[in-house]
């Protein structure tokens, strides 16, 4: 439970940090500037072909790509509510030791967005990837975290329901 711990803080630092240095020293974002790096800082670009990477900052009021941009009040409510709901669930009723570590992920990284909702009244992303062409939606820290939590649920729910099959 210690190292968890210690990986959520650690997570959470990584996390408020880049929102802290994107918001402090990276220009906001210009689609009008259409080449690479669009007014950010260039990681590398057309690696493997075609896989650029850059950090721009990108003020996101809504949910995951803008959604729900129109109902921020509502948005950090539910946020809220899905943390407090997961911690309970993770703490007193999950059953299987193996998804703590998924959960922690998922409760660390909407954490980190609720409190950067509460520092800068918005979210701030920073990575901006393109994939041979296509501009993905730009992200931050706390969004990988969700993400590997919930694919990782998404796994292990898999490998479950193939083991039952099995047996």
């Amino acid at each position: 439970m210690k190292r968890k711990g210690t990986l959520f803080g650690v997570l959470l630092a990584i996390d408020l940090f880049s929102k802290y240095f994107t918001h402090k020293f990276v220009p906001k974002m210009s689609w009008m500037d259409t080449s690479y790096p669009f007014g950010g800082f260039g990681i590398f670009r057309d690696f493997l072909g075609g896989i650029s990477l850059s950090i721009n900052h990108v003020e996101n009021l809504g949910a995951a790509w803008g959604m729900f941009s129109s109902y921020t009040e509502h948005l950090l409510l539910f946020r809220i509510l899905i943390v407090f709901a997961l911690l309970i669930y993770t703490l007193f009723f999950n059953q299987i030791p193996a998804r703590g570590l998924a959960f922690l992920l998922i409760i660390c990284g909407a954490i980190g967005n609720i409190l950067g909702y509460f520092i800068y009244g918005h979210v701030i992303d920073m990575f901006h990837v393109n994939l041979w062409g296509y501009t993905f939606p730009v992200f931050n820290v706390a969004d990988v975290c969700i993400t590997l939590g919930i694919v990782s649920l998404f796994l292990m729910s898999f490998s479950q329901k193939h083991k039952v099959r099995e047996a």
